[in-house]
């Protein structure tokens, strides 16, 4: 199948559809800094004052020093269930701020277990809500080398159960005080296999029965689906925590399965050869 030069193509679509990558952080001004710390200073208190609130967390772009201005503010609360204070979205609510937040599990429960998004100060304000009985589970089960993987809305590949875990990696603590595990060796050696094992069943599950019949849709769907799970292997190997999928197919250098999912068509000798190259592709960066 014939392939167009990366150089000009592939770089003109990456700057068009994933700029926030590539575009430098425009100048923050030090009023603008100084306004924003204080808005983050007056949310995270906030925050903890809620009932059982134990520790508040900056997560996201702004943890990790690569937001843009008009970015989001990415914060979790870290409750204890089961003592004597309990830990309710309806006192989330009471704050006043304006937006829509979730009953607890009210984002598909799991690990993922809901949160609210908010305007605060005229500010996108994000938040997740972290029972700490969960998190604590999922370290122990990560440093074990155990994980389990949940659907979760607008993920690809769903979630893996550690994802709680690189938020503690990776997340900046702004009240309370919470553990900040290393990438556990042992989460290092099972979960690259478990990842390329079920991207290699997503392909072979297309290839028998979307390919032969010309399922465009199916076909790109899928391809995206083990991309993904084979960035997310990828990832796990080299012991680099994920916290979502935004630029997991660039950080392990499967941003190229765009070349391949841009040229498809409905004839099914041409999905076959994509498959083909995609496989390949993955076998380039992954033991796939």
């Amino acid at each position: 199948m014939r392939r167009c030069g990366r150089s000009i193509v592939l770089d003109r679509f990456l700057l068009t559809h994933h700029g926030e990558v590539f575009r430098p952080m425009n100048a923050v001004s030090d009023t603008a800094r100084d306004d924003n710390r204080a808005f983050l200073d007056r949310t995270a208190d906030r925050l903890a004052a809620l009932p059982a609130v134990k520790a508040v967390t900056l997560g996201g772009s702004r943890a990790q020093g690569t937001e843009r201005p008009d970015s989001d503010w990415d914060l979790a609360v870290y409750y204890e269930a089961g003592g004597a204070e309990v830990f309710d979205p309806a006192d989330l609510r009471a704050v006043g701020w304006d937006g829509e937040v979730s009953e607890i599990g009210g984002w598909g429960g799991g690990v993922f277990n809901g949160g609210a998004w908010l305007t605060v100060e005229g500010r996108s304000v994000d938040v997740h809500y972290r029972d700490l009985a969960v998190v604590g589970h999922e370290l122990a089960e990560a440093e074990a080398g155990r994980f389990h993987l949940e659907p979760l809305m607008f993920h690809l590949a769903g979630i893996p159960s550690y994802l709680v875990v690189a938020e503690l990696g990776i997340n900046r603590v702004l009240r309370g005080e919470l553990p900040r595990p290393e990438y556990p060796a042992a989460l290092r050696e099972t979960a690259p296999e478990r990842w390329l094992g079920n991207a290699r069943m997503t392909l072979g599950y297309t290839k028998a029965n979307h390919v032969p019949y010309g399922r465009l849709t199916e076909v790109v769907g899928n391809l995206a689906i083990a991309a993904t799970q084979t960035a997310h292997a990828v990832l796990a190997a080299r012991g680099e925590w994920v916290t979502n999928e935004k630029t997991l197919l660039l950080r392990a250098g499967l941003r190229d399965v765009d070349m391949i999912t841009s040229e498809l068509s409905t004839d099914p000798g041409e999905l076959a050869g994509s498959v083909a190259e995609a496989e390949a592709l993955f076998a380039s960066v992954s033991a796939y």
